[in-house]
This record gives C-alpha cells, sequence and structure tokens, in this order.
C-alpha cells in the first residue's frame, strides 16, 4: 500500500469552499449539486486542467441515499417521511447506503489523478490518515474499521472508543478520483441516526430485501465534539482541513471554473437529476 503522504502531496492544490455558497455553477447548492461538481472536477484533475483539488461542503437537513436504498421495497413511503421531517432525499452516484447531512457535518472531497495506479483501498488510506492527521493534537485515538450498527457502515468508518464520526465513499471518474468523507462535527449524533433508523423501517417495512440494509443502532454515533469533549465547530474544522493541506503542498491556489467544467457539470447536474426523478 503507498504511503498516504505520497498520494496526497502535489506542487499545487487547488481549494474551493462551497461549504456557505448558496449557489453553485448556476445551480442551488444541493447534494445534487455537489455530485455534480465533483464529477466535473474529477474530470478536471484526469485531464490535468486543474491541480488536485480539497472541496468543502456543508448540506442543511438532507439524507444522501445510496444507490441500493433506492430499491428499499417502500422506498416511496420513506421519502414521504424525509419530507414530512423536513429533510431532502437524494440518491448520490459514489458508493455507500444513506448518511445524514446538516450544518453540523462537514463534508470534504479530495479529487486526485492516478486512478490507474492507485486502489481503491490506497485512497481510503489517504483520506483516513489526512483526517487523523488533522486531529493528531487533540487525538491518537481514532481507528478505521467497520461500526456494526452505524449508518453506512464500512471497513473504512472512523471512529474512536467504538463510536462512528465519519463515513468515507470513492468515486472514479476517467482517471480522476473523489474520496468523500462525512465529518460529524457537532450537532445531535443520536438525532441523526434516529432518522435513518427509521427511515429504514418505513422504507422496508419488515420485508426480506436481497440486500442487507442496516440495522442502526444511534447509540454507536457520535460528534467530534462529544467524542473529544471539546465545543470543536465546522468553521475550526475548515482551518484544519486548510493547516493539514498546508503541510502537503507547495502552494494553494483558488481559481475560477473554467468553461469545460461548467459544461461537465452541467451535464452531470441533469444526470443526478435523471437519477433522482423515480423517487
Amino acid at each position: 500500500m503507498k504511503n498516504w503522504k505520497e498520494i496526497i502531496r502535489h506542487k499545487t492544490f487547488r481549494y474551493i469552499d462551497h461549504s456557505t455558497a448558496t449557489m453553485v455553477a448556476g445551480k442551488p447548492n444541493t447534494a445534487l449539486a455537489s455530485f455534480a461538481m465533483d464529477d466535473a472536477l474529477a474530470i478536471s484533475v484526469s485531464e490535468a486542467a486543474s491541480p488536485p483539488v480539497i472541496r468543502l461542503w456543508v448540506h442543511p437537513d438532507t439524507i444522501v441515499l445510496g444507490i441500493p436504498d433506492s430499491r428499499l421495497p417502500h422506498i416511496d413511503a420513506g421519502m414521504a417521511f424525509l419530507e414530512e421531517k423536513n429533510y431532502q432525499g437524494i440518491v448520490r452516484n459514489s458508493g455507500g447506503l444513506a448518511v445524514a447531512l446538516d450544518e453540523g457535518v462537514l463534508n470534504i472531497s479530495l479529487i486526485i489523478p492516478g486512478a490507474n495506479d492507485l486502489s481503491i483501498y490506497d485512497c481510503y488510506e489517504a483520506m483516513v490518515q489526512f483526517v487523523q492527521a488533522m486531529f493528531a493534537d487533540l487525538t491518537d485515538a481514532m481507528e478505521a474499521y467497520e461500526i456494526v450498527g452505524s449508518y453506512c457502515p464500512g471497513d473504512y468508518d472512523l471512529s474512536i472508543n467504538g463510536k462512528k464520526f465519519a463515513g468515507i465513499s470513492q468515486r472514479r471518474v476517467k482517471k480522476g478520483i473523489s474520496v468523500q468523507i462525512y465529518l460529524d462535527i457537532e450537532g445531535n449524533s443520536k438525532a441523526r441516526a434516529s432518522l435513518i433508523r427509521e427511515f429504514y423501517h418505513i422504507a422496508k417495512q419488515n420485508e426480506e430485501t436481497t440486500f442487507t440494509y442496516p440495522e442502526v443502532t444511534p447509540d454507536v454515533m457520535a460528534s467530534l465534539s462529544d467524542l473529544l469533549g471539546i465545543p470543536l465547530t465546522v468553521e475550526e474544522v475548515k482551518q484544519r482541513v486548510m493547516d493539514t493541506l498546508n503541510g502537503l503542498t507547495e502552494e494553494i491556489i483558488t481559481m475560477p471554473m473554467q468553461d469545460t467544467e461548467q459544461k461537465n457539470f452541467d451535464k452531470r447536474y441533469q444526470q443526478m437529476i435523471k437519477r433522482n426523478e423515480n423517487i
């Protein structure tokens, strides 16, 4: 497995902060736009039209579903439940299952080239160690392994003392790689987990399914603020992203959206709309 710093270390990084934007590339800043944007940037990085990218994003009251979730036997009832709770439900184009987002959850997309050379595990491990480095002054107890009972469980769940605070997904477009992590920074983690547990109960209704959906146990989820005993904020963690990135690159730049990126975004956004038409 390659060293994580070798994977992330590039001479130049492009920094994009969409965490407080109201519009992204001419569209409302929803999770639909975020996944389309990451695809557009992955294409751009793949074609060397952009340096590698770190993009930060936050969405209020959104449940991001995985493709298997869209096949739940009573998905219509599940979506109606989310709407009743004033949550937007969308199906993403990367791996995994349902995840809860709100203004206390920071999402980080690491978008790098090298899909032909880097394994999926290389990239997951790089994101894990990047996050460990972000908080190295506060804890050395962050571990990566599946937290049974969490929502969107996977081998690269990030936890402290068995309580999950982050999950990672990955998407590859051409030779570009988008490694996406949600970090539960502040707020009510158990309420988020309870919402997803109820969504599954309503959308599955105890029917037998070929796919195994998680039995969510809210007690295995927690925010970093709770786990570290420090009142962290999303803004403070954004600064930690920047500080950690500074140690891995010679320069961090911002640059406007390129014409080709806008075209690719528009195309991918329409694909996201189409993906979500039937739910």
